[in-house]
């Protein structure tokens, strides 16, 4: 009667630490999210970059003095500022993005681990429906109807594989709900950090409107200052000399490979398409103008595009091959494409560039975003055409051009 006692209660014990549950670990991520987690932690660490670039610019700015040798080199640091700017706001929207995918994974997890667990729970009701049929109704009824202890250790030894079943049933249902716990954490870990970026990002959209207010107020203020403005007029065209001196010489370079390439290629007049769709307002014409700013020049060489603003997609106007793509202190982000000896379209003042020297490109495709980056006091685009080897006037292939100026 004692031996019966000891053991049942040695069995209770057993059978109160199978079903309690196991230590949890606090830092266990679903490994199905490794990958898409580890992209945004990626991400992450860019931003650290960012954050650490954008710091190297704020030192510098704070550098320099408010005299005119400082004030193109001020413009362009503020350009690379907004720059940064941008290139934080797009991690932060790829930080969302990589958010809301792992919410939606994870949403569907959590789907087919409730599934699970109510398909594990029944297999365990069913199991004792089936241990009442057959009138096994516990572990015990089966024990205490031994007549002697050697008939007790044979039973112990039959219903052996029994409990070793249910054992499993039982921790199977555990691990089930423990994954659910730990998918119900970190889905709430998600939604917080998802709902931290975009307050983020909302207000480093705010820090980029200051931005790019305070890069075109210093261009205002430069244009107002006789003195500083006509040293800006007198640096614009020296840079504008010296860019169309490398423009001819990278055409040269470029005719001497298609020679060596045994390529012809012969430059049409005309088949020109818009350089943007979102506007068709001409705010500075072609050649002589007036423009009531110091420091503009009154011999323009293209024409501005206004209504423009900071995300409209610049396209190339006619097919070609980029033979320069690069930033200016002048024209600031700019491209130009070579469509044939003495045949090329130049785009100035973009927020970014998305070709390189060297890319041939189909008349339509996008090669940059508008902006107003070099010496410029508000978004637009500047554009230029040379046929002939001499600039003309864009108008004449710009149909329903409205005037603006």
């Amino acid at each position: 009667m004692k031996t019966r006692r000891k053991l049942a209660g040695l069995l209770a014990a057993l059978l109160l630490l199978a079903l309690l549950p196991p230590a949890q670990d606090a830092g266990l991520v679903p490994t199905a999210h490794a990958v898409t987690q580890k992209e945004i932690d990626n991400l992450k660490d860019d931003a650290k970059g960012l954050k650490s670039e954008r710091q190297d610019i704020e030192s510098q700015l704070s550098k320099l003095k408010n005299d005119k040798n400082d004030a193109i080199k001020k413009r362009n640091l503020l350009d690379d500022q907004i720059a940064v700017t941008v290139r934080e706001i797009e991690n932060i929207a790829s930080q969302i993005s990589g958010y809301e995918a792992l919410l939606e994974q994870t949403a569907y997890e959590l789907e087919v681990n409730q599934q699970q667990e109510a398909d594990q729970y029944e297999l365990f009701c069913n199991r004792a429906r089936a241990m009442e049929k057959s009138g096994t109704t516990s572990y015990w009824a089966v024990l205490f109807k031994a007549s002697s202890f050697s008939d007790l250790l044979s039973r112990l030894s039959d219903i052996q594989a029994v409990m070793n079943y249910d054992q499993s049933v039982l921790d199977e249902l555990r691990r089930i709900h423990v994954e659910i716990e730990e998918k119900h954490a970190y889905q709430e870990q998600l939604k917080t950090e998802a709902e931290q970026a975009k307050a983020e990002q909302e207000a480093k959209k705010v820090e980029l409107d200051g931005q790019r207010k305070a890069a075109d107020d210093l261009v205002k203020e430069l244009q107002a200052n006789e003195e500083i403005a006509a040293a800006l007029l007198a640096e614009k065209e020296a840079e504008e000399k010296r860019i169309q001196e490398a423009i001819k010489k990278k055409e040269k370079e470029l005719e001497e490979q298609m020679r060596a390439a045994q390529m012809n290629w012969t430059a049409t007049a005309g088949g020109y398409i818009w350089p943007e769709n979102a506007s068709k307002k001409i705010t500075s014409p072609y050649g002589s103008r007036s423009t009531g700013i110091r420091g503009a020049s009154t011999n323009h060489k293209g024409v501005d595009i206004g209504g423009v603003g900071y995300s409209t997609s610049v396209l190339a106007t006619k097919a070609g091959v980029v033979i320069t793509s690069e930033k200016s202190s002048s024209y600031g982000n700019y491209v130009v494409i070579s469509h044939g000896p003495g045949n090329t379209t130049l785009y100035a003042h973009m927020s970014s560039r998305s070709v390189k020297e060297g890319d041939v490109v189909s008349q339509g495709q996008v090669i940059g975003v508008t902006g107003s980056t070099g010496i410029s006091s508000g978004p637009h685009l500047h554009y230029e055409i040379k046929e002939g080897g001499s600039r003309i006037d864009p108008r004449t292939y710009l149909p329903g051009w409205i005037q603006a100026y």
